[in-house]
Order: C-alpha cells, then structure tokens, then sequence
C-alpha cells in the first residue's frame, strides 16, 4: 500500500435545522485515506455516516472543516486540494472519472431507461470515448467481469434482480478505472447468499484494481471482509479508530465495544 495520501478529512461538521434549533449531523470527523486503501465508517442509523460519506464525495458542502483531495493534474507537489477550490464542473468532472458512487439502492446509481450495457459505456463516453464498438467490448468485458450475462447487455436493469442491478452499478462505476469509491451500505437489503458473493466481488476488484474506497456500513462483517482500516461513529462524532482487526477483536471504546458484542451475543 503506497504511503501517499489521495484523501484528507479535517474535523469535518455538517449541521442541519431539526425543527427551530441547528444539530450537527456530524462534527469534528478527521482521517487521511491512502491510495489502494478501505476505510469502513461504522454506526447505527443517525449516527451521521452516510452525511459524512456526501461530504467526502463533493456531494455536500462542509459548515465546517475541509475535504482534501490529491486531484490527478493538479501539478507536481500540488498536494491536495480542497474540494470547496473546485468548481461544479470539476467536482462533476471528478464524480464521472476518478471517483466512483456505489449508492445503498442500486435503481439510484442507474439510468433504469438506458441499457445495461449503455449504463457502463457511458461513463466511458464523458472521457471522450465514441467508438461504438469499443464501447460495446468494455460493456460486455465488465459484465462478465461481474458476472452478469452478457447477452443481457441490451436488457433494461429493471428487468435484473436486486443483486444483478448491484453488481450492474459496481461495473457502471468502475469502467472508467477510478482512484477512489465511494459505496453507501452496498450489500443492504440483499439475500445473505447474495450479499455474500457481492462482497467477495468487491474484495477481488478493490484488490485487483488497487483502488481507494469509503465503505459506509452498519455491518461490521462488512468491515472486517472488505476494510483495512475503521472509523465507528456515534452521534456524529468519531469516537474510534484504527485497523479494522484491532477495532474488532481489542475495542476500547465502550460504544464499539457494545457494537461488537451486539454481533456476538446470540
């Protein structure tokens, strides 16, 4: 794992009006995130991972703190760059091309009117590409390499199961060779068999492909297949960690501690 820093939390806060009175949905959040790395953001619903996890995309705008980014052409010895400095269109820019967005229902992160296999060229297309046949190649390349049946590239993804339209998006995502993912509860609402063989696809790709990623789960089997390190949050705030079998196995906060053995206790 190289030692290079592709992401930078610096105690970010969002907050948002509950009735009259303004609540941080998170606060104070701090953590680099290295190039070929998985991090898990772990907690109970409410406990602000999924706000977090739009912070870190671009997707909402810090109240507080910075987002940091090693953007790719920023100039040598640029370091990172705050994501408030760029542009809608370069954030857009960035969303479609060296990021990745695997959204918890995967009918959010497709285009349920265009074909499965026009769902995967098009990310290729905002790179320029328009060469027909070199689209339909990496569309059938990806869903094979997902394990979609690629006859079914001209079939809508409303015709696909659940699991099928995951591991669709997953493909969508990664045609364009990201640096970084991020991915919302990615196995949530699947069959265990389902989910099971997901997250053994996505350990392989991440691997195979040395990405970055963000996983937001409240799964912690999620974690400890998937995440080289953790974060667990609770009201917001990030109350531990470390590297994911240390946080696991030695918890030291009373609150991953409850959440360990909420898993474990039959």
């Amino acid at each position: 794992m190289s030692a290079n820093v592709l992401l930078r939390a610096d105690c970010v806060g969002k907050r948002f009006l509950r009735g009259s009175r303004l609540h941080w949905a998170c606060r104070g959040v701090s953590f680099d995130l290295h190039q070929g790395e998985v991090l898990a953001v772990v907690g109970e619903s409410g406990s602000g991972k999924s706000t977090l996890l739009r912070l870190l995309a671009g997707r909402l705008a810090c109240d507080e703190g910075s987002v940091g980014y090693d953007v790719r052409d920023a100039g040598e010895g640029a370091g990172l760059t705050d994501l408030r400095t760029l542009s809608e269109a370069r954030l857009r820019w960035l969303a479609r091309t060296d990021w990745g967005f695997v959204e918890q229902q995967a009918r959010e992160g497709l285009r349920m009117n265009v074909s499965a296999g026009g769902n995967i060229g098009e990310r290729l297309m905002a790179l320029g590409a328009r060469h027909y046949g070199r689209l339909r190649g990496e569309a059938l390349h990806w869903m094979e390499r997902v394990e979609l049946d690629a006859a079914r590239v001209d079939d809508l993804p409303g015709t696909y199961s659940g699991g099928m339209q995951q591991r669709l998006q997953i493909a969508r995502n990664l045609v364009t060779k990201p640096r970084l993912v991020f991915m919302d509860e990615p196995t949530t609402g699947l069959d265990v068999s389902v989910q099971a063989r997901l997250l053994d696809l996505l350990r392989e790709l991440v691997s195979d492909l040395g990405l970055a990623a963000v996983v937001v789960t409240h799964d912690l089997a999620v974690a400890r297949l998937l995440a080289h390190r953790m974060v667990v949050m609770k009201d917001g705030q990030v109350v531990e960690q470390g590297l994911t079998d240390r946080v696991l196995d030695d918890p030291a906060h009373p609150y991953t501690q409850l959440l360990v053995s909420s898993v474990l206790t039959p």
